[in-house]
């Protein structure tokens, strides 16, 4: 069992505004609101929905673990992009699932130090929690690319 120190929580509030919309707030008060929807027809397609919103969580932790190994190993990133891609097929049920999350991140670097990239992309998936733990139930794959801006 996990010492209590190694452990903590957030809560975040959902509230349903109309129909399929709802708000979800935060547990720190600078943090803005963020609007969720359902496609149509279910809802009206005005925001993101929580597929949407979890391939994004993906893709932002995993660019800024990347991130922080990079300037850690003291890289100096000119640019970081990722690219989620989010597969939904039916399941056995006839439900919808999300299949897998494919990403591509692009990242751009002042000096081209292979080693310390190396190990980098070796090691930076490990650091992102968002991906290690929906990875217990969706495959996530990634690739790396280094380019020059």
């Amino acid at each position: 069992m996990t010492p209590e120190s190694e452990q903590h929580s957030f809560s975040i509030v959902i509230e349903r505004v109309r129909d399929f919309e709802f708000l979800a707030r935060f547990d720190k008060e600078h943090y803005a609101p963020l609007t969720i929807d359902e496609p149509e027809p279910v809802g009206h397609d005005s925001e993101p929905n929580a597929s949407r919103i979890l391939s994004a969580a993906v893709g932002n932790c995993l660019s800024a673990s990347l991130m922080f190994c990079l300037q850690r190993s003291k890289l100096e990133v000119k640019s970081i992009r990722a690219e989620v891609t989010t597969n939904i097929a039916r399941n056995e049920d006839g439900r919808w699932r999300i299949n897998n999350i494919q990403v591509q991140i692009l990242v751009a670097t002042e000096e081209q130090d292979e080693k310390r990239l190396k190990r980098c992309m070796d090691i930076f998936e490990n650091y992102c929690i968002v991906t290690a733990s929906v990875r217990q139930g969706i495959p996530v794959d990634v690739t790396v690319e280094t380019i020059d801006t």
